[in-house]
């Protein structure tokens, strides 16, 4: 399989300004320091990432991922250019494979190495000496393409670890075609009285020792929960993605809102 003949072309990561701060979880650091952070959470969990999403979801996230890639409707008979942002371990960027045509092909991005190395190696396994995926390692705010490159884009549980959200949103229109759409997967916040309790529960007592226990490292799921609290409620993105550019703008809440899919189209 190809592993991508752009895998090498990381662009620096923009400069932010040296006074700002935003969340890393429940805690306010600079903004020039996030990404790093964000960074050392996916080296630690890389390994057993997918073993883990299936032990917090028991499994949903496996059917979020299959009505995402319904959304992206890939040809079966023309060409179909996908690029899945955030998805180092290939989850969503086989899916596409699968339902799309011979002609279907998947970039698959992530700024994380060993993410990607996960992918690589599962890939290999799945889709050997098939040059209908590749793999960049690069920042999801400055996208190593040209401009209209795209059919589709993905992110899936990817877009609130970015620290400069605004700017992801700008460089996913930009490098859509037009008529292209963005799709983002993400945790959301649960609106059904005495569940939402249970799911608080949950997230803050159970999932950062089962991370524990599968990973061996608890920190980087209490600042996955964490994050998911931080990140805008459902309409407050959804204004995001139409301040960005996006046409139709609107999302689609999943397992009582424990998920949201966002959309929006480059017209």
């Amino acid at each position: 399989m190809c592993a991508g003949m752009m895998a090498d072309r990381k662009p620096a990561s923009p400069a932010p300004d040296a006074d700002a701060e935003t969340h890393f979880g429940f805690e306010t650091v600079r903004l020039a320091d996030k990404q790093a952070k964000v960074d050392d959470v996916f080296h630690k969990v890389a390994g057993r990432y997918d073993l883990m999403n299936d032990a917090m979801s028991a499994g949903l996230h496996r059917i979020w991922k299959d009505v995402l890639v319904s959304m992206v409707k890939p040809s079966k008979t023309r060409a179909f250019r996908h690029l899945d942002v955030a998805g180092g371990t290939g989850d969503v960027a086989f899916r596409v494979l699968d339902a799309g045509g011979p002609a279907t092909k998947v970039t698959v991005l992530d700024i994380n190495g060993d993410m990607l190395g996960v992918g690589r190696e599962r890939a290999d396994k799945r889709f050997a000496g098939d040059e209908r995926i590749d793999f960049v390692e690069a920042n999801a705010e400055e996208l190593p393409f040209e401009a209209a490159s795209f059919d589709a884009y993905t992110i899936a549980f990817g877009i609130r670890n970015v620290p400069r959200i605004d700017k992801a949103l700008a460089e996913a229109r930009r490098v859509l075609k037009r008529g292209g759409r963005f799709l983002c997967l993400e945790f959301s916040q649960v609106d059904i009285p005495l569940v939402d309790r249970i799911y608080e529960a949950y997230s803050f007592n159970v999932i950062p020792p089962m991370g524990r226990m599968v990973t061996g490292d608890a920190e980087p799921y209490r600042y996955l929960v964490e994050s998911i609290r931080k990140f805008p409620k459902p309409k407050v993105f959804e204004g995001m993605i139409a301040d960005a550019g996006f046409a139709r703008a609107s999302h689609t809440m999943l397992t009582g809102g424990v998920v949201a899919i966002h959309s929006g189209w480059k017209l």
